[in-house]
């Protein structure tokens, strides 16, 4: 693999947030920058959509100060793509410019840096300059992981399914990076009608010869059966292909997806240490954190949570929420040196 071989000497990690558009590239990138914010860990966001509209979220480094897809369509008379495609080709031949930035960053926000990419699929499905740019990253030690998104209306179309994973298989030979793929917008799954298998099918990606079969049973799509197999049969023989879901504003999905991501890099973070303690951490905690077992869903499946009992487990969080809010209001009333009197009406009596 030609991927990254570090000439630097301390390692630095982030995420490659790609996907085909309206996947939910910008969305996932905005909620993790609030995520991020609210864990404590340090990370800085890139915007390097050169189409892009003022993303929400504080990119320290945008690559439309350097070059956008407008002023190439109006300069070289191309279009949307090809401009695109120029774009990369020029932050390739002027890396210089992004390696400076990246480098005027404090140390804690080279630590972790998330990429947020164009929703143009050929750039991480043929085309080099993306490459090339993720080679040269690679040699000034950023380990990166590639989130590739899919929004999860995709599952509700078997047709659309199998694009989705030729796609998210493409992509992962094309990048040679860790890899995680991702069921955007899980949460709105329920809009979209009653499913022919459970989630769990989808996410894990085994047993499309069951896809096929249900295919087949459609009159318009029956004479591509064989192509149908074909397709399931090369997706399966790679073994490669397999699903994390994501609803953005839900904190313990977000919380399971970055721990997929930081397990992918082996990364850890590592808080302030606890004012007035010098005990160093513990080896083990270090490993288990890399490499220990992905967070479950509190005793349920990921069919359980967003299909067959979602508004059971919606009004499970809402009431953990209230319970950790009023927690960080407790302590922040009891720092102050007040005594605190429970979840009373606004304005009665927070101290006495």
């Amino acid at each position: 693999m030609s991927a990254q071989v570090p000439t630097s000497t301390t390692a630095k990690y982030g995420q490659l947030v790609n996907g085909p558009p309206a996947s939910g590239k910008t969305t996932y990138c905005s909620g993790l920058n609030q995520f991020l914010t609210a864990l404590a860990r340090p990370h800085t966001l890139v915007n390097l959509d050169p189409a892009a509209e003022p993303p929400p979220y504080p990119a320290s480094i945008d690559i439309r100060d350097l070059i956008t897809v407008k002023d190439v369509m109006d300069e070289y008379s191309l279009g949307p793509n090809g401009a695109m495609l120029y774009c990369f080709e020029y932050l390739d031949a002027n890396f210089d410019w992004l390696e400076d930035r990246l480098r005027a960053l404090r140390p804690d926000e080279q630590g972790y840096v998330v990429f947020d990419l164009p929703g143009q699929v050929e750039l991480s499905t043929g085309h080099r300059a993306l490459a090339n740019v993720l080679g040269k990253l690679g040699k000034l030690g950023y380990r990166l992981c590639a989130v590739h998104l899919t929004d999860a209306h995709a599952i509700a179309d078997p047709s659309k399914y199998i694009s989705a994973l030729l796609l998210s298989l493409r992509t992962m030979l094309a990048l040679e990076l860790p890899h995680i793929n991702v069921l955007s917008k899980i949460d709105l799954l329920n809009t979209y009608g009653e499913l022919p298998f459970n989630l769990d099918f989808y996410t894990q990606v085994q047993d499309l010869h069951h896809l096929s079969d249900h295919l087949s049973s459609d009159p318009r799509l029956a004479r591509f059966g064989k192509l149908n197999e074909a397709v399931c049969e090369l997706v399966e023989d790679f073994g490669l292909v397999s699903f994390e879901t994501l609803a953005v504003e839900d904190k313990q999905s977000m919380y399971r997806l970055l721990s997929a991501i930081d397990r992918a890099l082996g990364y850890v973070f590592l808080p302030p240490p606890t004012p007035g303690s010098s005990a160093p951490p513990s080896a083990m905690d270090l490993f288990s954190t890399a490499m220990g077992a992905l967070p479950e869903w509190a005793g349920g499946d990921v069919q359980e949570r967003w299909v067959d009992a979602r508004e059971e487990w919606d009004a499970w969080e809402r009431e953990r929420w209230k319970e950790e809010g009023e927690e960080v209001e407790r302590r922040r009333v009891t720092e102050q040196g007040g005594r605190w009197r429970g979840s009373a009406p606004a304005g009665e009596g927070e101290r006495t």
